[in-house]
């Protein structure tokens, strides 16, 4: 069995933020979209969209969101994913 890939902090930040621009704003310019916004508040993600980002997330990171954990705390901006990420991967 192969081991899940690490990352660090700013490869998981620039993996989450080419994901969420890419496809959550297409027409928009990366820079609009800062660390700590909030995806629900700023209208970036649906709870369509919240889907699509645990899937990615799951797939990219090799884990596992549970369903208690799916919560803004969690998920509503690029800063709270790094944290919520790291600490399910234990990545450095």
């Amino acid at each position: 069995m192969s081991q899940p890939p690490q990352f660090n902090e700013a490869q998981v930040k620039e993996r989450l933020k080419k994901f969420v621009v890419d496809n959550f704003l297409v027409n928009a310019d990366s820079k609009n979209v800062g660390d700590n916004d909030s995806f629900l508040e700023q209208g970036i993600i649906d709870s369509t969209g919240v889907l699509e980002l645990v899937g990615f997330i799951e797939e990219t990171f090799s884990m596992r969101v549970e369903d208690e954990e799916l919560i803004p705390d969690n998920l509503d901006s690029l800063n709270q994913l790094v944290v919520y990420i790291k600490s399910k991967t234990h990545s450095q």
